[in-house]
């Protein structure tokens, strides 16, 4: 795509010139020159490309737009050719007064001896920021296409539409790559790709979309100032209202084919299902056009929407599509296609060049012989990537693909190259054309590992540090380094493709440094910016990797590892151990050891701990408990706590402070919380769950839980049973046989843990608080029911809803056996509701029936749960979830009177579901639009149109009214069911004053 938009705007106003005068003496006006025959076309867009960068303009576009027309004709006619070409900007503008000329004459397309390219270059300075769409309106298509009706008198629509802002930088539009018109055979598998390709990396999908016209054509279509070929002034607006073709089927359907198309063998994807119903299908990601099979010869048009997604902080964002329309051009033919075989998709790291082969077969069956098989190569990097062909065959045809990859290729999507293998029947006739085979073939391209990172161990600020090194990183478009640690080594080696650092490694992201920087000092700092040091006794190991910017993005391979090892030991919290379980007068002990420095050291200044407390597993604040002087206050008995309903995490500083002015010195232990129990009776109710949760620094997954009851509120405990843990808790089933049903019994648990490695610090011995619970069967869960709205009668109504009226739900269910033994005495039933199919629930009501309405609703859409609440008080599983969507119908009237008599005097829906937004449209009988408004859920009327006209793009009302008469509407409507389903309603309504 490189220099296409560099025409001069000179040369171009000269070419326009002359085109305009050969027009006029023909008797034509440039922006009304019509052109039939059109089979295919799109548009691409690219921002301002001046140079030097500071004088570009981010509202100044330039644009090639690319036409496939006919050369020979159909059916002996003489295809009308289009010299010129009017665009509509988007803006409410078009190129009426300066139609954009063709530069050059018509052009061949490789191997495709009936179509001609037509190429225009343009620009366009925009007015504001905003998304906008650029189009193109062609009259008329080729005729003879199958898949719509009438096509030689259909208008051809094809459009761009582009995102101006700020925040989104320059940007250039998708470019396909490969020609919009293809050809196959019947019976065989027929593939087109796009050949798509954002010069930006941003991430392209691809989807399939009917062909348009614009009923209007361009001459309706056109607004002030322009004139029309007949001298008359233009009515339109400037903006193409697309509508799909008449009967427009995509190729594969059956009432083409009728019902007889079926798949044949083949190895791609998808694969073949010979004897099924023949598909059409479009990869999202790669855009390959899959049709097996064709069964019908003849010419069909679709089109696809290729839609431009980028990252942006607030997350994917789509800024742009182009809408291509395609020709694929059927034949009854013995010719068989041939088949490619191209590379396996491959990573490689910037800087290596790609060197790979590429060969094809063309199919031979004894009316089919073998001939010579012509390769192409189609890729957004190609240049500087090279293809050439080295061999035609028979019996192979070869071709070599070479790209010297850079650091500017690094992305986070793969490069694609679509090669096509096509032969060279003899002769080449419309009965007997070349047939092709294509693959698609990805390359993705990494950032080389950083190099020669180390980590050297640092204590001469008297706190412990790592300073990391490494070299200049070679990519130096890269944005970031990303600097990770761990304890220990890790074992973790780089895949061939895989960049970054993944968590399975156990690294965890510490620091980010521009990738200019060389250097990086590890001081252990918190979230607050405090810094803690790395603990003694302790190796610290780093990886770094680099990531580049957006909108492609990318990441390097990680580096090699460094580690760094800290001599003597650090403090370490040893005990959260719950000695009085209470709501007011609970006591936690708290034990930990003493630091100890390197050998044949003493610590400077003056030290002390601090312990610090919180509530919770992983608090993200601690509040200073008590402040220890002496380094021989390893102890603490923390009272007043409510251990019987909360769980505490404890955190030690051990700090030294120096009389000199310096800073003090901090290191944080890392915290501890206590262990925690809770007590469930099963269903039935013959035992209980008893589980545990904690989160400490030492190991207690090496020793079992050793589980202590006793019955009754009273009395000592006795050890029952031991079981397993995990690092942060485990479960136990008790299911003693001589538990007794409704009786109350207590339990803890009491955890023995260690240091690695092993033999350090253990039989590390902590209880939990006493909980709890009496052995009662919990209530049975309910089983809902919703009634359900018809929604056929509601759309049947002469109208609905009136002002008044609401929606109802009504709710019944019954007392479920599940689980097993389950209470079916049930007290009340609890009523809970959500408006959407996702979400948290809401309480709206308490009952002792089996039953509830659910009054006074704006939309009948909406999810339902209930609990069962025993006598007891214990409360039930929640029942199912009983959901029903909003319906979907809309009803316009096609008349109303806004005479002021109060009565039909608004235009609004005769009937409607529930919507969230309504843009209505309003046009005369000349296309003119006379009215537009956007109604919400929050207005009392929709659409409410009075009649009155409305002029200019503000849509500000005046005093005028439309007359009477018939006036054609559009009216897009979302609705407010869980899918946000949109649809487009087009009719006409007559205003009778």
């Amino acid at each position: 795509m490189q220099h296409f938009f560099s025409l001069h705007r000179k040369v171009r106003a000269r070419l326009g010139l002359l085109a305009a005068v050969l027009l006029v003496g023909l008797g034509l006006m440039p922006e009304t020159a019509s052109a039939s025959h059109i089979r295919a076309g799109d548009i691409q867009a690219k921002s301002d490309t001046t140079l030097p960068v500071a004088n570009r303009n981010r509202r100044r576009v330039f644009f090639k737009m690319v036409l496939y027309t006919d050369i020979v004709g159909i059916g002996g006619q003489t295809p009308a050719k289009q010299p010129t070409a009017t665009i509509f900007f988007g803006d409410g503008t078009s190129s009426c007064l300066d139609a954009v000329p063709r530069a050059g004459g018509e052009r061949s397309i490789p191997g495709n001896t009936d179509s001609a390219l037509n190429i225009y270059f343009f620009e366009h300075t925009y007015p504001s920021s905003g998304e906008f769409t650029v189009s193109f309106i062609g009259e008329n298509r080729n005729g003879g296409v199958l898949n719509m009706d009438n096509s030689i008198n259909q208008s051809f629509y094809i459009s761009t539409t582009i995102t101006l802002d700020p925040a989104l930088n320059f940007n250039n539009s998708p470019v396909l790559t490969t020609p919009a018109i293809d050809k196959g055979a019947t019976g065989q598998v027929f593939l087109h790709n796009p050949g798509g390709f954002d010069a930006d990396g941003d991430s392209l999908a691809f989807k399939l979309q009917d062909s348009r016209k614009v009923a209007l054509g361009v001459e309706g279509t056109l607004g002030a100032p322009c004139t029309l070929g007949n001298g008359g002034v233009a009515t339109g607006n400037n903006r193409p209202l697309p509508v799909t073709v008449p009967n427009y089927r995509f190729p594969a359907d059956p009432i083409l084919t009728g019902g007889a198309a079926v798949q044949v063998p083949y190895a791609g994807v998808p694969a073949g299902r010979p004897g099924e119903a023949a598909i059409f299908v479009q990869d999202v990601n790669t855009g390959q056009i899959t049709w097996n099979a064709p069964s019908r010869a003849g010419i069909y048009n679709v089109a696809m929407v290729v839609e431009e997604w980028r990252r942006t902080p607030a997350g994917r964002r789509k800024i742009g599509e182009v809408i291509r329309d395609i020709q694929i051009i059927i034949t009854n033919t013995p010719n068989l296609r041939p088949t490619i075989t191209i590379p396996e998709d491959i990573c490689v790291i910037a800087g290596e060049t790609v060197t790979r082969q590429v060969t094809a077969v063309d199919g031979v069956s004894p009316t089919s012989p073998q001939t010579p098989v012509t390769l192409f190569a189609f890729s957004g990097i190609i240049p500087p990537a090279t293809f050439t062909q080295t061999a035609t065959g028979p019996p192979t045809a070869r071709g070599t693909f070479v790209w010297q990859t850079q650091c500017n290729n690094v992305a986070r999507l793969p490069y694609l190259v679509v090669f096509k293998a096509q032969d060279n029947p003899s002769p080449v006739t419309a009965a007997n054309p070349p047939l092709i085979d294509e693959k698609t073939w990805r390359i993705t391209v990494v950032g080389p590992p950083p190099q020669n990172l180390r980590a050297v161990p640092d204590a001469s600020t008297g706190l412990n540090r790592s300073l990391l090194t490494w070299n200049t990183y070679t990519c130096a478009n890269a944005q970031f380094i990303h600097i990770y640690r761990k304890e220990n080594p890790s074992g973790f080696v780089p895949g061939p493709c895989e960049t970054g650092i993944p968590a399975s490694s156990g690294y965890v992201r510490i620091a980010t440094v521009p990738a200019s920087a060389t250097s990086f000092t590890d001081n252990n700092t918190n979230a607050g910016g405090q810094n803690l040091g790395l603990e003694r006794g302790k190796t610290y190991c780093y990886r770094i990797y680099a990531d580049f910017p957006g909108p492609a993005f990318g990441a390097s391979i990680a580096s090699a590892e460094a580690c760094a090892s800290f001599v003597g030991r650090a403090a370490q919290l040893k005990n959260v151990d719950v000695e009085v379980t209470s709501a007011t007068q609970g006591q936690i002990a708290v034990r930990w050891t003493q630091p100890r420095p390197a050998a044949g050291t003493v610590f400077d200044g003056t030290p002390s701990f601090v312990l610090s407390r919180a509530e919770g597993l992983a608090p993200t604040a601690f509040v200073p408990v008590r402040t220890f002087n002496s380094l021989n206050d390893t102890s603490f008995v923390d009272t007043g706590l409510n251990t019987l309903d909360r769980q505490y995490t404890y955190q030690l500083e051990f700090i030294r402070t120096f009389g000199n002015g310096s800073l003090p010195v901090r290191e944080v232990a890392a915290p501890a919380s206590s262990v925690r129990v809770t007590v469930v009776p099963n269903n039935p109710p013959t035992s209980f769950t008893v589980s545990w949760t904690y989160r400490v620094p030492w190991d207690n997954s090496l020793k079992p839980v050793v589980i202590y009851r006793r019955t009754g509120t009273t009395g000592a405990f006795v050890q029952i049973a031991t079981a397993p843990t995990t690092a942060t808790g485990g479960t136990y089933q008790d299911r003693d046989a001589a538990l007794v049903k409704g009786q109350t019994y207590c339990y803890y648990v009491r955890t023995e843990g260690q240091y690695a490695p092993t033999g350090y610090l253990s039989s590390l011995l902590n209880k939990s608080q006493e909980q709890c619970a009496a052995l009662i069967a919990a209530p049975c869960t309910p089983v809902l029911s919703l009634a359900p709205i018809n929604c056929d009668s509601l759309a049947a109504l002469p109208e609905f809803p009136g002002l008044n009226q609401r929606y109802a739900n009504r709710l019944s269910w019954r007392v479920g056996d599940l689980p097993a033994g389950c209470d079916a005495n049930i007290a009340s039933y609890r009523v809970y509701y959500r408006p959407t199919a996702t979400g948290a629930f809401a309480l709206i009501g308490t009952t002792p029936l089996t039953s509830f309405t659910h009054n006074d609703l704006e939309f009948s859409g909406g999810c339902y749960a209930v609990q069962a609440v025993a006598a007891s008080g214990l409360v039930s599983d929640t029942s199912n979830v009983a959901c029903q969507d909003n319906c979907v119908f809309f009803v316009l009237p096609n008349i109303f009177t806004p005479t002021g008599d109060g009565v039909n005097d608004v235009f609004r829906p005769k009937n409607s579901s529930p919507v969230r937004r309504i843009r209505f449209q309003a046009f005369n009988r000349w296309g003119v639009k006379v009215f537009e408004n956007v109604t919400t859920s929050a207005d009392r009327v929709l659409i409410n149109w009075t009649g009155n006209n409305q002029s200019g793009e503000s849509g500000a009302s005046t005093s005028t009214r439309v007359s009477g008469g018939i006036y054609y509407y559009l009216a897009e409507v979302e609705f407010a069911d869980f899918a946000n389903t949109k649809r487009t309603y087009k009719g006409w309504v007559e205003v009778v004053r």
